[in-house]
């Protein structure tokens, strides 16, 4: 018998980083980058500092591996990403909601003699409306997302706005992101233009990249509250390159990471270039609730703004309104819910929408009950209602005084100014940077801003995401943190004294 001693040819890989589709290698998402990627390795590296020798399962101990350095810090503090009931950050969630979720997960509940002491009534009667509607949450639903629950969003649209809003034109979907990757991946074509805010949630860039279209900057004016005009739109739109298409324009009200709130006049200047210049408009509103000052400064929706105007306006701006269960005061991240509301869109092109959210089949059942609890919390004289508005009063509050706390004291810093949020859970402090830590930067590779960021990893355990991860404007160096942490003031005191020996260093 004969033995072949050859050594057989490899075998070619079908994915490497030359083969795969090259759009990905332009997606740049910072918010989870760099930073959040080495904060992971430092927690795991502190959790298993923690770890006593020999825990675990076996008899087998392997050899120890060396020791890592010690960290100069016991914690890591999760400061770059709105996840409110991330572990560390803790935010408390309202009771109302799980009791519902609890009920339909595990039905039979509903019918045992323990559920009338276990829950209150109104949480055992919304379960029951919703398991007659759903079925089992294990179920795929309509493409769309449950017809009850879209007649209550539709219902909670026209209470906010004081407009029909069409149950058939409401999409529920897994988060807004989802919803904003589904439409930006319908509406543009390769090499479409889109005007986006700067600086803006890096979801937009990636999934323009992807998608093959390009991104047409427009500036938030830092000391007018990030705010913007028509004039800042229309200098944006002129310096596109010739020839390029607009066909779109994301607005984010309240701003991430900003925390700017757009005025009345500021948004019906937008909905008139749209007219003007047939420009499609997607607001992102997922921190409509997160407002500071409401009587001041209150949340307006595009929608509301839109009809309001006179009817060649209102019936023409193609508008996608955005809304999660994410943000607010509920802050279920991971439940992935959320919705998108189509205004002025025709018929034919909705209908390419529903042929496309049907491709996922539907959205998560647990994001879609989320946001039914979203749009018909309890109401007053209900059996729920003072413990959620207890709860939900807290978390605002909280979130509120958080934000202002740390507006004062980083604006008291030398080196270092920042503009009060008025809405959503973020600042975006602006750091004067020396011009010796520029040049060390340049020398090594990376923006100032990123250079600072990873400094203050590495020395306090704060992971916060740079400016230029968001886009800012040219020579100017900024840092997102967000107002979720609790232990705040020790929290920004780390923050204080390393950007005092920051700046002394680099002097």
């Amino acid at each position: 018998m004969h033995t072949s001693t050859s050594t057989p040819a490899p075998v070619r890989r079908a994915l490497t980083l030359e083969t795969i589709n090259p759009a990905v290698l332009d997606v740049q998402y910072a918010v989870r980058g760099e930073l959040a990627l080495k904060a992971d390795k430092y927690a795991q590296q502190l959790a298993a500092a923690a770890t006593p020798m020999g825990e675990g399962s076996g008899t087998s101990k392997p050899a120890p591996a060396p020791a890592a350095p010690k960290l100069p810090f016991d914690k890591v503090v999760t400061a770059n990403i709105g996840n409110p009931q991330q572990r560390g950050l803790d935010q408390q969630p309202i009771t109302f909601w799980r009791q519902v979720i609890a009920l339909l997960e595990y039905p039979a509940l509903l019918d045992a003699p323990e559920a009338q002491a276990l829950f209150p009534p109104d949480a055992i009667e919304r379960a029951r409306t919703l398991r007659a509607e759903i079925g089992s949450t294990g179920a795929y639903t309509h493409s769309k997302g449950v017809l009850g629950i879209r007649r209550k969003v539709a219902k909670f649209i026209e209470e906010r706005d004081g407009h029909p809003s069409d149950p058939e034109s409401i999409f529920l979907t897994a988060g807004a992101s989802a919803g904003v990757a589904q439409i930006l991946g319908l509406a543009l074509r390769h090499g479409d233009g889109c005007l986006i805010p700067i600086p803006q949630y890096p979801l937009y860039t990636a999934t323009l990249a992807y998608v093959g279209a390009l991104p047409v900057p427009y500036f938030l004016q830092e000391q007018s509250a990030w705010s913007m005009t028509e004039s800042d739109l229309e200098r944006a739109i002129e310096a596109a390159p010739t020839g390029q298409p607009i066909k779109a324009l994301v607005i984010i009200n309240p701003g991430n990471p900003t925390g700017g709130c757009l005025t009345r006049d500021a948004i019906e200047s937008v909905i008139r270039l749209c007219a003007a210049r047939g420009i499609l408009l997607l607001a992102d509103e997922v921190y409509q609730n997160n407002i500071f000052d409401p009587e001041h400064k209150p949340f307006i929706s595009f929608k509301h703004v839109l009809r309001s105007l006179e009817p060649e306006v209102a019936n023409a701006v193609e508008l996608v309104s955005f809304h999660s269960i994410s943000k607010g005061v509920s802050g279920e991240c991971g439940r992935r819910g959320g919705y998108f509301e189509l205004t002025n869109i025709a018929p034919d092109v909705a209908e390419q929408i529903y042929k496309m959210a049907s491709v996922s089949l539907c959205p998560p059942v647990s994001g879609q009950v989320g946001v039914d609890l979203l749009v018909d919390p309890p109401r007053p004289g209900q059996p729920s209602y003072a413990q959620w508005e207890k709860e939900t009063s807290t978390t605002h509050n909280n979130l509120k005084s958080r934000s202002k706390f740390m507006y004062e004291r980083f604006n008291a810093l030398d080196g270092m100014s920042c503009q009060p949020a008025e809405g959503a859970m973020y600042l975006f402090p602006r750091i004067d940077m020396p011009a010796r830590a520029v040049e060390e930067a340049k020398r090594i590779g990376k923006p100032a801003d990123v250079m600072y960021a990873l400094e203050l990893l590495d020395k306090t355990g704060i992971c916060a995401v740079a400016g230029s991860g968001f886009g800012q404007e040219p020579g100017t160096y900024h840092l997102r943190v967000t107002a979720l942490c609790p232990g705040v003031e020790a929290y920004v005191a780390k923050i204080e004294q390393f950007h005092r020996d920051f700046m002394a260093q680099w002097a």
